[in-house]
């Protein structure tokens, strides 16, 4: 399987939106989060921009999925404000790909971590949420 050169990089942006704000999680009354751009948002945002740096890498059919990574979020961000995510190639760990992820804001950095991906063939991925989903 092809690789990304060692330190290739991409980055995705985003303008914080209400949508992006921790506030807006709380799915029962009584759950309070602040106004501030969510810590799951920011490691999605971590998440597309490293899958850009595999985008070239995928065939017909393919894609690349996040698995489990180490990610802390730091500083606050306001809404209105633009993040920018940006990803690392370290290397392989067997069929992962292994990325350093670093969120900044106007204010500096907000966030910073260890994200892995893995390719894999969108059919399969797809047919087996169905089985784990069937009604039995």
């Amino acid at each position: 399987m092809n690789e990304p050169e060692i330190n290739a990089t991409a980055s995705a942006e985003l303008d914080v939106s209400p949508a992006d704000l921790a506030s807006a999680l709380g799915p029962e009354a009584g759950d309070s989060y602040p106004p501030v751009f969510s810590t799951s948002r920011m490691v999605a945002l971590m998440e597309v921009a490293a899958s850009r740096v595999l985008r070239p890498l995928l065939g017909p059919g393919e894609l690349s999925v996040g698995v489990p990574g180490d990610v802390a979020h730091t500083a606050a961000t306001p809404q209105g404000v633009r993040v920018q995510a940006t990803a690392r190639y370290l290397g392989r760990e067997g069929k992962l790909f292994v990325f350093e992820v670093v969120a900044r804001d106007r204010g500096g950095e907000i966030g910073r971590g260890t994200h892995k991906r893995a390719i894999i063939s969108a059919e399969r991925l797809l047919a087996g949420a169905e089985r784990r989903n069937r009604k039995v």
